[in-house]
């Protein structure tokens, strides 16, 4: 770190001048109880962070509906998880309405009009990845408020003025750091360091990230709330905070004295004027009796869980044992993204044939292709879905690495399953200054080393995704809702959570916590270290011929199920990133 006597006295004044986060955690009054799992009769909530939960609860109580309450808990986790999520990024919606509508509002970052396929290339070949991130070219134009303000429009009973001020009384009062959010400063600091808006916001004077058990206030982030909820998306999209957006895409706000290149972006005003979030039909299977929706493109979540459900269908996993369910739960999703590396892009500028990867005959195709007692090495080949590829509507729009993820259901039956995201852990790097928001890096989710693949970066153009906001249905009526973040191990996570949930007779709050691993057509499958060490492990490495590499935490699901006696259950997990929170907002017999 480099760092002179007169910076560090600047730092220090715009520490406690301008951003003003940290204090006794004793001055904030008594937080709410975290606890991972909820049940009861009524409406329910589970995110990643208390305070989102409670948000989303209290607007329930209030009479809001399940949108309502995804809008408030999504407002209050762009202050608390910031480096996950925000007004600076994007995300999927599915939601299914009290009337039994399935639906869904892609929200989705888009690259700047000007943008090329070598756009993110130098000297004749493409910039390393952090080269490419850490920059105004990797920041998509940002969708989650408009994606807000379309999801109130249609679905909602509240208005975003309303709905916005829980995150407004948590920027402005503060919250308590915790472990996960220093550990998630630590891994930028020798970015924040260069760009004096983040180091302002985000480190202390000395460099190091805010100390767990300190208060983190974001002022200018409540500023950029309040003017959200007077104006609406249009105090976002135009005006003073589009300006600065730009501003700080275009010409980054580096310090003199930075150790990286931070390489200028596209992004026009116009760009974010025209931005427009997208209501979609979603993507639907049917498994085992129950219809399984998902988002379809530009986020391959929805057809590639579809795909390997479908090829999982063909076998009684019910019946095997755990070690042999999860050769098949490997093996399926091995050959799922194949398919998905091969045919997955924004719709309106790739024809992704998405009725032929969900269709029954494709994944007979593919299952064929599983040794039910080997493992097959990757990479493996992609099918050819285009012969199974009859137009279907769940490929129809409707016209008009780091993520999180929140579920919310109400007592009129509306649910919503809602994955957002930056990107990476603090996104591009880039606090937008006298706003308090951190720009995505999404525009690095295209396949912006190749000039031809489907998802090469063009003007306009949404990257291909993974989140995968789940509703399933029984006959109509919900049964499980569910997502994670996770980069592309978002789809094994949530194909897991189903198949430990539907097939091998783990409870909810099991699936959730469950030891996790993931294959995506890669040599090795990569498994938590619990995982490792469970009784399967040796089976699937040995008997089967898997091999098994070590990552650390894979996911951060939170869930809700329907049982069959009209209580709720809402799941968020016990351990991973801190713990989650999972709240039931009680009908008024049981005495709210």
């Amino acid at each position: 770190m480099r760092r002179t006597s007169a910076r560090l006295l600047l730092t220090v004044v715009a520490t406690a001048v301008l951003a003003a986060p940290v204090a006794a955690a004793q001055e904030l009054p008594a937080q709410p109880v975290k606890e991972p799992t909820a049940i009861g009769r009524g409406g329910a909530a589970a995110t990643v962070e208390v305070l989102a939960t409670k948000a989303a609860v209290d607007v329930l109580r209030a009479g809001g509906n399940a949108v309502d309450a995804a809008v408030a808990a999504a407002g209050v986790l762009g202050v608390t998880e910031p480096f996950s999520a925000g007004i600076g990024g994007g995300g999927f919606m599915v939601i299914r309405t009290a009337e039994g509508k399935v639906t869904t509002i892609d929200s989705r970052e888009a690259a700047h009009s000007a943008m090329e396929p070598d756009s993110l290339w130098e000297g004749g070949a493409p910039l390393a990845f952090n080269d490419a991130r850490y920059s105004g070219l990797s920041a998509g134009v940002p969708g989650t408020v408009r994606g807000w303000e379309e999801a109130l429009r249609r679905y909602g009973t509240m208005s975003l003025r309303k709905l916005l001020q829980p995150a407004i009384e948590v920027a402005r009062k503060g919250f308590v750091v915790d472990q996960t959010f220093f550990d998630q400063t630590q891994g930028n600091v020798d970015y924040f360091d260069d760009v004096p808006s983040s180091r302002e916001l985000y480190l202390d004077a000395d460099g190091t990230p805010r100390d767990v058990g300190t208060i983190f206030r974001n002022p200018d982030l409540a500023d950029a709330y309040r003017r959200i909820a007077e104006s609406g998306a249009k105090g976002f999209y135009r005006g003073d905070i589009a300006d600065a957006i730009v501003e700080a895409v275009q010409r980054p706000p580096i310090a003199a004295d930075a150790n990286h290149v931070w390489r200028p972006g596209l992004m026009t005003l116009r760009d974010l004027e025209r931005y427009d979030a997208l209501e979609r039909k979603p993507t639907r299977v049917g498994y085992r009796g129950l219809d399984v929706y998902g988002m379809g493109p530009p986020s391959s979540g929805g057809s590639t869980v579809g795909e390997a459900l479908n090829i999982l269908e063909g076998y009684d996993l019910g019946a095997a044992t755990r070690a042999q369910a999860f050769h098949l739960f490997f093996e399926a999703s091995r050959y799922s993204f194949a398919d998905r590396g091969a045919y997955l892009a924004d719709p309106a500028y790739f024809d992704v044939p998405l009725a032929g990867l969900l269709s029954d005959a494709f994944a007979a195709e593919r299952r064929a292709l599983i040794d039910p007692n080997r493992a097959a090495t990757s990479p493996v080949a992609p099918g050819n879905p285009y012969p199974h590829d009859v137009v279907s509507e769940a490929a129809t729009a409707l016209q008009g690495q780091t993520t999180t993820h929140l579920t919310v259901s109400d007592r009129r039956g509306t649910v919503v399953s809602y994955t957002f995201t930056i990107e990476s852990t603090g996104g591009n790097g880039i606090v937008v200054p006298g706003w308090g928001f951190l720009l995505n890096n999404e525009l690095t989710d295209f396949n912006f080393d190749s000039l031809t693949h489907p998802n090469r970066v063009e003007g306009g153009k949404r990257p291909r995704s993974s989140m995968s906001p789940t509703i399933v249905l029984d006959d109509g009526d919900p049964l499980l809702a569910l997502g994670s973040p996770g980069g592309s191990m978002i789809i094994t996570t949530v194909l897991q959570i189903l198949v430990d949930r539907l097939d091998l007779g783990s409870t909810l709050p099991e699936a959730v916590a469950a030891p996790r691993a993931s294959q995506r057509n890669t040599p090795a499958s990569l498994a938590e270290a619990a995982f490792l060490s469970s009784p399967e492990a040796p089976v699937l490495t040995g008997t089967y011929g898997h091999v098994l590499s070590p990552t650390g935490e894979i996911g951060a699901a939170t869930a809700i199920e329907f049982l069959r006696d009209g209580r709720v259950l809402a799941a968020a997990e016990p351990v991973r990133r801190g713990g989650g929170s999972a709240m039931i907002a009680p009908t008024k017999r049981e005495g709210d």
